[in-house]
């Protein structure tokens, strides 16, 4: 009996939409998902939008993301940031524990102070680009970017046999940015905390609760941290001592100002750095970052060294971008990358970050682009969602080039 081949059945027509996108569909709100121990006195404050950052709701906006914008130029703003989870790392290796995670030269950290720092894969790639903190001789807070690294770091200490200790604490802080947040920590604190220099820290209590503070922020503003121990239990207390010490101020709650950090030529992990980005290519400004020649080895030196001889594919340039304003980023204005196109038509990159700044009055943005469309006044065409411009390759950051603003 001949076999007789049945072909399979015709796949069904796509549904058709019955209805327009919703231009600006909610996030559901529910237990699964972390809440900041700071989440219920900012909300109270009238949050806007949300996104999800360290598995945990992330106040993005207030309602009007500009207004944000000049608060934070012209008086004092209070930031909910409890989605920096802080790992601590302690115990006998804890210095050559964490020297190994981060390219930077821990030797160069005196207990006190703070560094800006990436941690890198066996093969270069950033893993989360956090303010590493030395609160003690042997004991180290990452407070983390949007990524898994406190089970980064338990497999290493694992699988290394490293005597630390690893875990998340009950440690959350506060952001206090902007020119007039020096007289709320003053008034807080006291002169001492205020005046600490640049990316230092200091212990302190207030109202019987115990808090780190330090000299740091996102937002290229003065500004300070304040991180909160036991915060589980005590947030709710100190946002309402800082947020009564902020009022004759003018302080407003802000979410991250995404316009300021672009300015300044900040980098948002997941946006404009990933596990596909190496320190070597995000720009000049930032080849602090990595330090080739130090005696200690860290996790990705090799793999480093060998992409320094071979010599950059990309890096990261600005760009400023015509056409109409952008909107403010944080708003939800730039749902995807942008793609780059050279002169003659072919895809160079994308812009990772862009918006309308309200001060220098045009669009500007933080691209990734192969080697021959860096130099300075390169032009571009950039596919937005809704149309294509003319850019500009430009020097960044935008503002404050020598980032002397936050050392006032």
């Amino acid at each position: 009996m001949t076999d007789v081949l049945h072909s399979p059945p015709a796949p069904a027509p796509a549904p058709v939409p019955t209805s327009a996108p919703v231009p600006s569909p909610a996030v559901l709100l529910y237990p699964r998902l972390k809440k900041s121990p700071y989440f219920w006195k900012s909300r109270a404050h009238g949050v806007a939008m949300y996104s999800v950052y360290n598995h945990t709701y992330h106040p993005r906006h207030y309602g009007d993301p500009v207004a944000e914008y000049w608060a934070l130029l012209e008086d004092v703003t209070l930031w909910d940031v409890g989605v920096e989870r802080q790992v601590e790392i302690t115990g006998p290796d804890a210095f050559a524990f964490t020297n190994m995670l981060v390219p930077r030269d821990l030797t160069k950290c005196a207990v006190g102070q703070c560094k800006y720092v990436f941690l890198t894969a066996p093969d270069g790639g950033i893993i989360n680009d956090p303010v590493l903190l030395r609160v003690e001789e042997d004991r180290f807070w990452l407070s983390l970017a949007d990524s898994d690294v406190g089970l980064w770091a338990l497999a290493l200490a694992h699988a290394g046999r490293w005597d630390v200790r690893i875990r998340e604490i009950d440690v959350a802080p506060v952001q206090v940015q902007g020119p007039k947040a020096k007289a709320v920590i003053t008034d807080l604190f006291g002169l001492d905390v205020a005046e600490m220099p640049y990316y230092h820290l200091r212990h302190a209590v207030i109202d019987g609760m115990e808090v780190v503070v330090s000299r740091t922020g996102y937002s290229a503003e003065i500004g300070y941290e304040i991180y909160l121990h036991h915060a589980s239990r005590d947030a709710g207390r100190l946002w309402d001592r800082v947020w009564e010490a902020g009022l004759p101020y003018g302080m407003r709650p802000i979410g991250p100002c995404h316009i300021r950090r672009i300015e300044g030529g900040m980098l948002a992990y997941g946006c404009d750095i990933t596990l596909d980005t190496n320190p070597l290519e995000v720009g000049y400004d930032y080849t602090w970052m990595v330090d080739l020649a130090q005696e200690a080895d860290f996790v990705g030196k090799e793999a480093l060294i060998r992409a320094k001889e071979r010599g950059l594919e990309r890096s990261m340039v600005g760009v400023e971008i015509g056409g109409a304003p952008l909107g403010s980023f944080n708003d939800g204005s730039m749902i995807e990358p942008f793609t780059v196109r050279d002169e003659a038509g072919r895809v160079v990159g994308r812009v990772t970050s862009a918006c309308w700044s309200p001060r220098l009055e045009r669009n500007i943005g933080l691209a990734m682009v192969t080697t021959p469309s860096t130099p300075l006044g390169t032009t571009l065409r950039i596919a937005t969602l809704d149309d294509v411009r003319d850019a500009v390759v430009v020097e960044k950051p935008f503002v404050d080039p020598r980032k002397q603003t936050p050392k006032g």
